[in-house]
This record gives C-alpha cells, structure tokens and sequence, in this order.
C-alpha cells in the first residue's frame, strides 16, 4: 500500500529546493553585509545607501513594468506606507554606519533580536496574544541582547546604540509590513528603495563631505551591492514559496555562523564570548517564539 502520509517526489523536491534557496539566500545576505561593510570603510553610509537603492531599482524597473505603475503608485494606506519606508531606510542606514565600527557578528547578533522585539510589541500594535511561554523567551532574548552588548561605558559607544537602535526600526518596519499584507512585494520594494534614496540624498545634502568621488572600480562594487541585495531578498521569497516556513525561516539564523567565519575571513574578527553567549540566547528564543507562533496558528486552522 502507499503511505498516503508520505510527500509526493515534487513536493519534497520543492521543500529541498526551498531549503537551497534559503540557505544560498543566507550566504548571499552575508556577502551584501561583508562587501557593504569594505565599502563603507571608505564612503559614507548615506552614500553607500544611495548608490545600492539606486541600483537595486535598476534591477527592479523590468518587474515594475511588468506589474504596472498604478499599483506601486495606488497604494493602500498611504500614510503607513511613507512611515514604513522610512523606517526600512534608516535600518539600512544604521547597518551600514554600525557594521563600519564593530566586528560584522556582533552587527548581526543586533539584528537577529528582530523577532524578539516584534513579539513583545505585537499585543500593543497588532492586539496579538502573547502567552507566558513565549514572554518568557522574549525576555530571555532581551537577555541575550543585554549580555551581547556587555553593558559598560565603552559599550554603550555610538556605533552600538545605533545598531540597537537600527535594529528596533527593523522590528516596526516589519511589524507594518505584516498590516500592508495586500500590498504586493514589488510596491513594498519600491517605496523601500526610494525612501532609502531620499533620505541618503537629505544626508549628503545636509553633510556635503560624506559625498566622496567613486572610481569607475568601486562605483561598479557599490551598484553590485544593490545587485547582490536584490538576489538575496528574491531566493528567500522563493523559499517560502517552495518549502513550508516551519522548515525555511529557521535556517535565517545560519547568517550568524556567515557572520561569523567571513568577518574573521575577511576583517581578522575574533568573536567575544559574551556575543556568542548573548547570540545564543537571541537564537533559543527566537527559535522558541516561532515554532510557538506555528503551533498557535495550526490549532486555531483546526
């Protein structure tokens, strides 16, 4: 007899597909964040920021065409549309200013927390239910962030307070994203780019040095950043396409062990014991938070 338990060949063909894609997606996040952190060694986030959304719009306009510009330039809920562009382009921003000063694994530890602060904040902006369990785990990951940054003068130096702070913009962003869910990926994409645009030309424009000639060289690695970006964000969308998320979005964290390996590749960054304690923590409860979250949802479809 058949296990009609059992996956069908295409359907495990997908999920393994999916797992590829979303791993490959992963190596390719990090090779955006190590080429980004290269480049702003020399140019200043804004410009970085401005030459990469310039580019990834570039990559975009045949998509755009395709779909029609009346639904990136009828959107719903206009307003929460601006608010979430913005807060996607001062993220970016902060990244790249951050991942200029500190070692690329701690930089990403910062951002990793992002499911933890979207869980705490979701009762207040979403009127989700948040159990015992998964505060416990919240609280547990605020307690990896708090070990990470190793509270301390030195610590609470610029560069960490804006990758905190970078970070937290992330959480809202996406937290406005998930109220935005008819708005298509592309639209999304595009007021995302070209908030990033203007608000690094409104940087440049108030702060006229951070604006540095580019070398035909470096100008074709700054536009190969928005190129790798865009690939990046396109292998994961096609992941949780192919493959059950419960499956996928786990994998994301395999970005810190990339962080890690690359930056002590490519930067000699030896990893502190607090960040990998302070990383593990943030992993566990993330981890926890989202298989909760999964476990929820099926006994609320049945």
């Amino acid at each position: 007899m058949t296990d009609i338990t059992a996956p069908s060949p295409s359907l495990a063909g997908g999920t393994r597909l999916g797992v590829a894609l979303m791993l490959l997606g992963m190596v390719m996040f990090t090779l955006n964040d190590v080429l980004g952190k290269w480049l702003v060694a020399t140019y200043s986030a804004q410009q970085v920021m401005l030459i990469r959304s310039l580019a990834a719009l570039l990559v975009l306009l045949p998509f755009f065409w395709r779909h029609g510009w009346q639904r990136i330039i009828r959107v719903e809920r206009p307003r929460l549309q601006v608010l979430r562009a913005l807060l996607a382009a001062v993220e970016a921003t902060a990244f790249y200013f951050a991942v200029a000063y500190m070692p690329l694994a701690d930089t990403m530890t910062y951002w990793l927390a992002a499911p933890i602060y979207i869980a705490a904040l979701s009762p207040m902006m979403l009127g989700e239910h948040v159990g015992w369990r998964r505060w416990t785990a919240i609280l547990i990951g605020f307690a990896g962030v708090v070990i990470a940054l190793e509270p301390s003068a030195a610590s609470f130096a610029l560069p960490a307070l804006i990758a905190l702070g970078g970070s937290v913009a992330y959480s809202f962003a996406i937290i406005f994203s998930r109220s935005l869910r008819a708005t298509p990926d592309t639209t999304l994409v595009f007021w995302q780019m070209a908030a990033a645009v203007i608000v690094s030309l409104i940087g440049i424009a108030v702060h006229p040095e951070n604006w540095t000639p580019v070398p035909p060289l470096d100008l074709g690695l700054l536009g190969l950043l928005g190129v790798v970006a865009m690939s990046a964000h396109m292998l994961v969308n096609r992941s949780l396409k192919l493959a059950d998320a419960a499956t996928v979005v786990p994998l994301q964290y395999t970005l810190l062990i990339w962080a890690v390996l690359f930056g002590w590749m490519f930067f000699g960054d030896v990893p502190r014991p607090a960040m990998m304690v302070g990383a593990g923590c943030i992993v566990a409860s993330g981890l926890f938070i989202f298989f909760r979250e999964q476990k929820l949802a099926r006994a609320a479809r049945r």
